[in-house]
């Protein structure tokens, strides 16, 4: 079989660059115009968990003082790119969530635009579709794809560089690496991984010529660090206005201080393997390259199919790995946003597999498909982050009801309540209410807490308490003692009391309640002001 010719074997004519630049205009603005039409029910939605807690604050104080260095939040240090855009966004448009979301999502189309261009330099142009199509509708990808958090575009920034390290242009790849590690600081990992393997090359090739690089190629390691540079003048910055490097000592201490457990690395990295193997019907993709490398490559005009160049495999590979271990080693919440810029590269190499070695391979692309689509609607018998979802819709549904309910029927009380809720209800521009609410806020809902909160009662009228995290109705590994232990310990999970048991302990008396697809919200009403509040006009829905 004729061996691929070099990425800078010809060069294109000024036409043919021109006709392959239109091209991407308008494979772009196809895929973000599905994008808008498939999240058109989302698009106007509150913002829900780390957007309302940080990113959207640290935006907002871009937009209003230039100033990239968050006041009316604590500092995690994250590079500002993302908040710039939105920052722009807001400038150019107004601020309102419909903006917000519109320009995340511009980010996520030329994220799968990234993403399209490295499969289709890697493999071909029907596996390039297939795993553009599969990444768009995989659960954690599209909820995010409108999420004003970092870690898809930062993705998307690092699909960009990796086709540009493939194509063999290296200051390509040091623009979109340096993008991608101002978008989010985590991004260095690919390139820092691209120059190990970049390094154990001459030792590869002397043992398998195969997974060595192809001579001639221009990269070298200089290109590979270069885009660490702009994120140490960040970090040099952020020092020089706040005092600390990596974030405040909190935000530091939980992601990455108290995460260097020798037990809680292992534990993790096989979380980690979970969500790039297994997380809402990945599981059927491993076990279908599993069943189809059984199988010997399809026969095409006397030859086998065409595979991704195993130099090509490698350089892939060492990327996944080393977010894999090194997502393992730090990052307090184990969050499969974070393996954003990987999952889509193990959906393309397992993509791959399946094209070389099925004749009907695009079936089980399909089916695939089908299961990520089933996904977003139903959650699954496992504990999972509510972001990964339409979970987070339904989370967002709820608190905005509540909150209208609050408004209407607690205008002027002081409410007793979590994170994130405590934040949704004194800041309006959050997009649940109108006018700030005074707050008590405690930690969660679990038993110790609400004592902690009946003890301090005289400080607050009613309580608004809802479900911080899914509890499947039949969990697996419930009755696994041990497991319930380490996520306890190492991974902050606990269980919230029901509304009725806080309703009991802290004597008060349930006014609203709500409950959809395993998560609640309620609003409970302390016995002292039972008499003092107004009354529901009459043609208010009624909660269930």
């Amino acid at each position: 079989m004729a061996a691929r010719p070099s990425a800078h074997a010809s060069v294109k004519s000024p036409a043919q660059a021109n006709a392959a630049w239109t091209q991407q205009f308008l494979l772009y603005a196809l895929l973000f115009a599905s994008l808008m039409v498939l999240h058109a029910p989302l698009l106007r939605l509150p913002y829900f968990w780390d957007e309302a807690g940080y990113y959207i604050p640290v935006a907002r104080d871009l937009y209003l003082t230039g100033s990239p260095i968050p006041h009316s939040t604590l500092s995690n240090a994250h590079p500002p790119l993302v908040m710039a855009w939105l920052a722009l966004a807001w400038r150019l448009f107004g601020y309102s969530t419909l903006v917000t979301r519109t320009a995340i999502l511009a980010l996520a189309g030329f994220s799968l635009l990234g993403l399209f261009r490295l499969a289709r330099r890697a493999a071909n142009l029907h596996i390039a579709a297939a795993v553009t199509v599969l990444t768009a509708v995989y659960p954690v990808f599209f909820t995010q794809s409108a999420m004003a958090l970092v870690d898809l575009p930062a993705a998307g920034l690092a699909f960009w560089a990796l086709a540009s390290y493939l194509e063999d242009r290296p200051w390509s790849t040091v623009l979109w690496f340096s993008l991608a590690a101002m978008a989010k600081e985590t991004a260095v990992v690919a390139p820092l991984a691209l120059l190990s393997w970049e390094l154990l090359a001459p030792i590869v090739r002397s043992r398998r010529a195969e997974l060595a690089l192809p001579l001639g190629r221009r990269t070298r390691a200089i290109h590979l660090i270069l885009p660490i540079m702009p994120l140490v003048c960040w970090f040099a910055f952020h020092r020089a206005k706040t005092g600390f490097v990596f974030g405040n000592p909190d935000f530091f201490r939980y992601n990455v201080a108290g995460t260097l457990n020798p037990l809680r690395i292992p534990i993790a990295l096989g979380l980690r393997l979970w969500q790039v193997g297994g997380y809402f019907g990945l599981w059927l993709l491993s076990l279908s390259v599993v069943l189809a490398m059984l199988r010997p490559p399809q026969i095409e005009n006397g030859h086998p199919r065409r595979r991704i160049e195993i130099w090509q495999q490698a350089a892939i590979a060492a990327v996944i790995l080393a977010y894999l271990v090194f997502m393992s080693a730090v990052g307090g919440a184990p969050l499969a946003r974070y393996l954003l810029p990987v999952t889509p590269l193990v959906i393309l190499l397992s993509v791959a597999a399946l094209s070389r070695r099925l004749r009907y391979w695009k079936l089980v692309a399909g089916a695939l498909a089908v299961t990520f689509v089933a996904g977003l609607f139903s959650n699954p018998p496992y504990g999972f982050s509510l972001e990964d979802n339409l979970a987070y819709r339904d989370f967002v549904v709820m608190h905005s009801e509540a909150s209208r309910f609050m408004t209407m029927r607690y205008p002027n009380a002081t409410v007793l309540t979590a994170w994130p809720a405590s934040d949704e209800l004194n800041r309006p521009w959050l997009g649940y209410v109108a006018r700030p609410f005074r707050v008590v806020r405690i930690e969660d809902f679990t038993a110790a807490q609400i004592d902690v909160a009946y003890a301090a009662r005289s400080e607050f009228d009613v309580a608004f308490v809802f479900s911080t995290k899914y509890q499947p109705r039949h969990e697996l590994l419930a009755n696994w003692a041990a497991w319930q232990e380490i996520k306890a310990r190492f991974f902050g999970y606990h269980r919230d009391l029901l509304p009725e048991e806080i309703a009991r302990r802290m004597g008060g008396r349930i006014v609203f309640h709500k409950e959809e697809n395993g998560l609640w919200v309620a609003v409970i009403a302390l016995d002292k002001e039972q008499d003092a509040q107004l009354r529901l006009p009459a043609d208010y829905p009624p909660s269930r």
